[in-house]
């Protein structure tokens, strides 16, 4: 009985406080997923090219 006290008094604790968060705009979040998504196709190509670059320079020095 007691947890569910605690519980109760946390849950009512937490909503209250996620009623004062300022949530960001539909066109915010569209703005930072763009954002978010060309970062990660922007490291995965430099990645891709040095892995491509370091391979075959290896390749060359081995063969």
């Amino acid at each position: 009985m007691k947890y569910l006290i605690s519980l109760k008094t946390y849950l009512h604790a937490a909503i209250s406080e996620l009623k004062k968060v300022t949530w960001p705009t539909k066109q915010q979040i569209t703005m930072y997923s763009i954002i978010v998504i060309a970062m990660s196709v922007g490291v995965a190509i430099f990645f891709g090219a040095l892995d491509f670059i370091l391979n075959k320079g290896l390749s060359a020095i081995i063969s």
